[in-house]
């Protein structure tokens, strides 16, 4: 193997580790934005946390048409 062809497949690795970094990063942030929404929906409307998800949805659906 060359030494050009151990720095392509060093930078391809780097890349890689990159994009999978970003994809953890992006992952955290939809969570915790998730986390968030829902923590603001229960102070809103407090029977939201007793309340099956598909009536939950069903009752956001029908306030928010």
């Amino acid at each position: 193997m060359t030494e050009n062809e151990k720095k392509l497949i060093q930078a391809r690795h780097r890349l890689e580790e990159a994009e999978a970094r970003d994809r953890v990063k992006e992952r955290k942030a939809r969570t915790r934005r998730l986390i968030q929404e829902g923590a603001i929906l229960e102070k809103v409307w407090p029977a939201a946390a007793e309340t099956e998800l598909d009536k939950l949805e069903d009752a956001l659906r029908q306030i928010l048409r």
